[in-house]
């Protein structure tokens, strides 16, 4: 088993974090209700993991892996594409899951019905709300952009629930130039 470490750090929404190993990142927290809320909920997921206080200590995937979710919180748009997951504990239907959520553009929606039928399966929309639902890592694995059917900003395990999916989907709407509520679906 990998060495586990994790960093806490400041964002335009608050203090998200990371986890990592050395087959990637493991994790992926984005802010709870305060910096000392963060920290606590990453040492209950990854209580064998070490924090890293430094920027300067982190690897370079790591940094890069930072940079990325502060600028897209930052309202830049930002696909994370070059992030590195380590999946191996995570069953292999969610990876498939995560693997199509990545490739939802910033600034586009799909729902659960459409991420299930997109994999072939179209009647598994209860399964995609599930594997979006226990995401280890938000917002890398955009999750907050799978919406429930007719466009419904149902479920999100983050803090402050369905209001951070949104406000999330008003950054990015104002990043790709569109007005809040107009996100296109991805092949539409």
């Amino acid at each position: 088993m990998d060495t586990l470490f994790f960093h806490c750090y400041d964002t335009a929404l608050g203090t998200c974090a990371l986890a990592w190993g050395g087959q990637g990142i493991v994790g992926s927290q984005l802010p709870e209700e305060s910096a000392v809320a963060t920290r606590d909920r990453m040492r209950v997921r990854f209580p064998a993991a070490r924090e890293v206080l430094a920027f300067e200590q982190l690897p370079l995937p790591v940094q890069q892996a930072r940079a990325g979710v502060q600028a897209l919180l930052a309202g830049e748009p930002r696909d994370l594409l070059e992030v590195e997951l380590d999946e191996r504990g995570v069953p292999e239907f969610n990876r498939q899951v995560h693997a199509l959520t990545r490739r939802i553009a910033v600034g586009q929606t799909l729902t659960y019905g459409e991420v299930a039928s997109r994999l072939g399966q179209p009647g598994a929309a209860r399964a995609v709300g599930r594997a979006e639902g226990s995401n280890p890592f938000a917002p890398i694995v955009p999750c907050h952009r799978v919406m429930g059917a007719g466009g419904v900003g149902t479920g999100f395990s983050a803090h402050g629930g369905v209001a951070t999916k949104l406000r999330l989907l008003a950054i990015e709407a104002r990043a790709t130039g569109q007005q809040v509520g107009e996100q296109t679906p991805l092949f539409g």
